[in-house]
């Protein structure tokens, strides 16, 4: 039995991820801080698609011993694809933003999934059929104003896994590495961003995709040969893309 490993599936594009993924037969491994709404996806699962195995991990990946603890309890599992979910934003001026808040963005954003990215690779990356898809944004390709420290841990994850799809490919890995990068999306980020209790994406926000939606994204990107799935900040169109960050390979000069 093979699994795809879900992390932040508890709500918005992982769960509805989650799902679409079931829809396929795949079974699962869901990751959240919440286990009552991770027991609820389970119950829908179960419910929808009974021939599926979903095992969930209750586990806050922003604390560093978390992460490594969350994949060596993968270790009696067998994977299929990563899809590094987990993550939040942040809307304040650099000057005013919150530093405990953006310490734990960063440890999330970058670290956790840098972390568990690696161990992937390094087990993975010569098992025909792997894939490893990591949730960017479009602020991972445009700066945001008032979100320029969430845009910065978004252009990492970008420049990352672009860079690691270069290099997977330069050593004939079978694994692929992604990079899904959404525009505004109906979730409960708006909220943890701004800090909010209520928000309202028809009344706030002039497009947006929901989080069905781009859950159907990411498996356009999964099922293409393309590294990028991307939303047009302008128009909201789904683009699948060639890596977008120029890309030199190192020399060795003798």
């Amino acid at each position: 039995m093979k699994y795809t490993v879900i992390t932040g599936a508890s709500s918005g594009i992982g769960y509805e991820a989650a799902l679409a993924f079931a829809a396929r037969g795949k079974n699962l491994v869901i990751a959240a801080r919440r286990q009552e709404k991770l027991e609820e996806l389970k119950a829908e699962i179960a419910r929808r698609y009974p021939e599926v195995d979903v095992v969930i991990r209750t586990t806050d990946l922003s604390e560093r011993e978390h992460v490594y603890a969350f994949y060596e309890s993968l270790r009696e599992l067998e994977l299929e694809t990563l899809v590094n979910n987990a993550g939040f934003g942040n809307f304040a001026s650099v000057a005013e933003q919150n530093l405990e808040k953006i310490e734990k963005m960063l440890r999330l954003n970058i670290e956790a999934l840098t972390i568990l990215s690696s161990l992937f690779v390094r087990d993975y990356a010569h098992v025909e059929g792997t894939q490893l898809i990591n949730v960017s944004s479009g602020g991972g390709y445009t700066i945001v104003g008032n979100a320029i420290t969430y845009c910065a841990t978004k252009f990492y994850v970008s420049a990352f896994t672009e860079g690691l799809a270069h290099e997977l490919a330069s050593q004939g890995a079978k694994m692929k590495a992604k990079v899904l990068a959404p525009a505004a999306t109906e979730t409960e980020f708006a909220k943890r961003a701004f800090d909010v209790n209520e928000f309202d994406y028809h009344v706030t926000v002039p497009k947006f995709h929901t989080a069905k939606e781009m859950a159907e994204f990411l498996l356009a990107l999964y099922d293409s040969d393309k590294v990028v799935g991307i939303v047009d900040g302008y128009t909201y169109e789904f683009q699948l893309r060639d890596p977008i960050y120029p890309f030199a390979m190192r020399t060795t000069q003798k």
